[in-house]
């Protein structure tokens, strides 16, 4: 077996290709096979001059194989593997044991930084073999426990660590520190809004999907900035996931452990949304995953994204297809979606009227199907602020988001010991039969439950979900079993204010 690999991404997983180069008589050339992009072709002009910077000549016919030949390959992480290959098959070096080398090469031989690095050390980790990246991505290599990574800042410096000649130091691990930022906005910073203010909280406790309807300038956008600065920091295992998805998509890695926070315009395609692409990307609801999505005026998304969304929310994770192949990336995101009551804003406001024709109102609501807002488990009004409210100068508004935090970090404790049998983590989590089963109530509850049914219209799924949410608010309360106030608080998110603006 050849000892130089590189790597190519298949969702958030790296898949070892290995490196063969033969080199035959004849006039230079260099021909790449098995299924490489455009970007992996044109690595052979890079290579070529890379090495020649670092004083290893080439001369033949070189023809390169990239295996396994049915997986396609793409990017310019081959970059380095390709250069280490040609240079040892011209016995300018020798590779002692099997290693995995990604990097970017500049035609001056510099070793420029790839998307993926973070895969790439978990798979050096798997199968216990050396890594060598370029210098720019030794910082998120070092998050990663137990691989043995090498970072160099050009090609040079790889020869030579690989003839003996002057060895590269190992990459030093390092842990991301626990300290917490300050929450921006705070809780204590807004004005008004208790209502929203508390489902912001049981959302965030058993991460609920949550979404708010109001007028113009009620505070909608600032309660959803507000969410992250109430959420528990991220755990180790979900920093991993984090970084994982970050590093597939080629973003700068935030060493921090708060929760991601992704705010898309409502013109944004499906594909940027949920991923995919020729590169088969991560989108936006993944980059967000073990945080926060915001869907600002959501019923102005198109249609198709709209309902796209439904797996996702379902199911935590979403499965991309296309031609080149289908990936699964996680999807474990907290989605608060915000929107007018109608085009104009203004229905049901108690200051302004609304313009708007009974066609565009109707048009306006049909685009939230039924479906959507089913998946959707807190439904919010947020009205208008009072003139005493704008006005008011100075002052807490009420707790801040620290002590929020704290009261949501022992309920999902709570929620944590109780499912870890099942291996889930968050009361949205939890699919019916587990909750049917192990959601404790009081005898009273399923009385109160069956008479609410008669005057409320829920689905099986839309019942669930409200058994899911009255479990929190218990947990919340720190009661063992769900009482008749958990239930009548969690039903009221469904069928309030808000759903009366919305199928008006």
């Amino acid at each position: 077996m050849n000892n130089v690999s590189g790597l190519t991404l298949r969702g958030v997983k790296g898949v070892a290709v290995e490196v063969e180069v033969d080199i035959t008589g004849g006039l230079f050339s260099i021909s790449v096979v098995g299924l490489a992009d455009t970007a992996v072709k044109e690595a052979r002009e890079r290579v070529r001059a890379a090495l020649r910077a670092a004083g290893v000549n080439i001369r033949g016919r070189v023809s390169i194989n990239l295996a396994p030949a049915d997986i396609p390959k793409e990017g310019a992480l081959l970059d380095l593997p390709i250069a280490v290959a040609l240079a040892s098959a011209a016995g300018h070096l020798s590779v002692p044991r099997p290693s995995l080398f990604i990097g970017e090469l500049a035609l001056d031989g510099r070793l420029r930084g790839v998307r993926g690095a973070v895969p790439a050390a978990f798979f050096a980790r798997e199968n216990n073999i050396e890594l060598f990246v370029p210098a720019e991505n030794a910082a998120e290599v070092s998050l990663v426990e137990g691989v043995r990574a090498y970072a160099a800042d050009d090609l040079r410096e790889i020869i030579a660590h690989l003839r003996g000649e002057k060895e590269l130091a190992p990459v030093s691990g390092r842990k991301i520190e626990d300290t917490v930022a300050p929450a921006d906005p705070d809780f204590a910073d807004i004005k008004g809004q208790s209502a929203a203010k508390r489902a912001l909280e049981i959302a965030a406790a058993g991460h609920h999907n949550i979404l708010f309807v109001g007028s113009p300038g009620s505070g909608k956008t600032l309660l959803a900035r507000a969410l992250k600065g109430i959420l528990p920091p991220l755990s180790d295992a979900e920093m991993m996931e984090v970084m994982l998805l970050r590093s597939t998509a080629g973003l700068n890695l935030e060493l921090s452990r708060e929760r991601p926070f992704r705010s898309v315009h409502h013109t944004a395609s499906a594909v940027s949304i949920c991923g995919g692409g020729s590169a088969l990307r991560p989108g936006e609801i993944s980059l967000a995953s073990r945080g926060v999505l915001f869907l600002d005026e959501f019923p102005e998304f198109q249609r198709d994204v709209i309902e796209a969304l439904r797996q996702p929310l379902e199911d935590g994770s979403i499965t991309v297809s296309r031609a080149a192949g289908s990936v699964v990336y996680p999807a474990k995101v907290l989605v608060v979606a915000a929107c007018n009551p109608c085009p104009c804003g203004f229905a049901g406001d108690s200051e302004r009227q609304c313009i708007c024709t009974p066609f565009s109102l109707e048009r306006y609501r049909r685009k939230l199907s039924g479906p959507i807002l089913d998946r959707i488990d807190l439904h919010v009004a947020v009205p208008r602020l009072t003139p005493e409210e704008l006005v008011s100068l100075g002052g807490s508004c009420g707790e801040r988001s620290e002590t929020v935090r704290a009261r949501v970090a022992e309920a999902r404790r709570i929620q944590a010991e109780r499912w870890s049998g099942f291996g889930f983590q968050c009361n949205s989590e939890i699919p019916e039969k587990f909750l049917r089963r192990s959601a404790s109530m009081r005898s009273d509850v399923r009385a109160f439950i069956l008479e609410a049914l008669k005057g409320v219209k829920l689905s099986g799924r839309g019942l669930s979900r409200v058994l899911r949410v009255s479990r929190t608010i218990a947990d919340l309360d720190g009661a063992p079993q769900i009482e008749v106030k958990h239930v009548a608080e969690a039903i009221s998110y469904r069928e309030g204010e808000a759903t009366a603006w919305m199928t008006a």
